[in-house]
């Protein structure tokens, strides 16, 4: 008497599950970082009816404006910059000390095929934004704001506030920013996949097994209006020396170079004793780099191997990183040529510095002598009064700290 009940419940729980997957699998990577980035996503996708509500359009609107202020204000200009001074840019791009800025990474370097992102903060993950609880999608949009409030406004990353805005949410860590940012580039996401390498730099992907040590990362496949293929890595990794020496991810990065390479607000890591294998690694496999003056000091850069292009003013560092003035950073721009975009700490167009070193073509055997040490006692100059955000733009509050 029950069997016919109990098949049709059988039957009915089926089908169910299978429109359940089939409708999971419409959310696409991209029309997930569409919606994230506040901009419409395709018109078949489940997310359309979530752009219904109120929060997701405020969400879109403060994005519009911000992007497009961004965009007018900095990256158009970078993008224009880039194009007049790098002749000759190579398939792959570093950037250290990044946490998720893809941004930047695309502003400077547009042409790159391969973008390899490194930093401490974690990968994190995006759910199903469709299966989220009620009020979870607005907290979640909320959080991204605020975690992007800083690198809108100032060009870099405020990282404890990025750690606390996307840190216990069902969407957290790097990847929603990633997807924002590739959304908000013109890109569209084809596959994300989850990637570990070992500690000999090989990679692995599903459930192999990459071993102690491993790097985690994600592998972002993607493409611009053009179509292009494209490929983001982005890895959650310490770069001081008992990290870089442990892991698998500069061997990574070496099978890929040389290529370019950014640093910018890079908390003068690099200065200290204890980022050297990171700072000899760029050294040693970068065709460019581009960084302002937090990145590698002056005076470990072989002065027969490269060529220096001093753009912006350098006023020195901020009070934040006292001892860090350079002298020789200081003759060097003696000769600068103007910049109208702002990059930086000191964020304000006409304060940033932005160096440009190419490496001089077969000058990898010149004598390591004619490298210096950064030792080099710093003089103490008077400094200009440290440059504070206007409250114009930032809507979130007025405590700063810095990587």
């Amino acid at each position: 008497m029950f069997r016919p009940l109990r098949i049709a419940a059988v039957a009915l729980a089926l089908l169910a599950a299978a429109a359940s997957s089939v409708r999971a699998a419409e959310v696409t990577f991209d029309d997930t970082a569409r919606f994230l980035a506040g901009m419409q996503p395709s018109a078949d996708s489940p997310l359309v009816a979530l752009t219904k509500d109120p929060s997701w359009q405020h969400h879109a609107k403060f994005f519009d404006g911000a992007f497009a202020q961004l965009e007018q204000r900095q990256l158009s200009k970078i993008r224009t910059w880039s194009d007049v001074n790098l002749a000759a840019p190579r398939p792959t791009m570093f950037y250290m000390f990044s946490g998720p800025d893809f941004l930047y990474a695309n502003a400077f370097y547009s042409k790159a095929s391969t973008y390899v992102l490194g930093a401490l903060e974690p990968v994190g993950a995006v759910s199903d934004l469709t299966r989220l609880p009620r009020g979870s999608v607005g907290a979640a949009l909320y959080n991204v704001e605020r975690s992007l409030a800083s690198i809108l406004s100032f060009s870099f990353f405020i990282t404890k506030q990025m750690k606390v805005d996307l840190h216990a949410n069902q969407v957290n860590g790097t990847l929603p920013i990633l997807y924002v940012f590739l959304a908000r580039s013109g890109k569209t996401i084809r596959n994300v996949e989850m990637v570990a390498l070992d500690n000999k730099g090989g990679m692995h992907t599903g459930n192999d097994n990459p071993g102690p040590n491993a790097t985690r990362g994600v592998r972002i496949t993607f493409a611009g209006p053009d179509g292009e293929a494209r490929t983001l890595y982005y890895f959650s990794t310490d770069l001081s020396n008992p990290g870089a020496r442990a892991t698998g991810f500069l061997k990574f990065c070496e099978t890929l170079g040389p290529g370019n390479s950014l640093l910018k607000s890079a908390s003068y890591l690099m200065h200290s004793g204890n980022f050297t294998t990171v700072r000899d690694w760029l050294l040693a496999n970068s065709a460019t780099i581009i960084q302002d003056d937090s990145g590698i000091p002056l005076a470990n850069y072989n002065a027969r191997q490269w060529r220096f292009f001093p753009f912006g003013r350098y006023l020195g560092p901020i009070d934040e990183f006292p001892g860090r003035y350079q002298e020789r950073y200081a003759e060097l721009f003696t000769r600068a040529q103007p910049i109208d975009f702002g990059v930086g700490y000191r964020w304000r167009t006409h304060e940033s510095n932005l160096l440009l070193s190419v490496k001089v073509p077969g000058s990898e055997t010149a004598p390591e002598a004619e490298t210096t040490s950064s030792a080099e006692p710093p003089p103490k100059p008077p400094r200009p009064k440290r440059p504070r955000p206007p409250e114009s733009v930032t809507p979130f509050g007025r405590s700063f700290w810095f990587r």
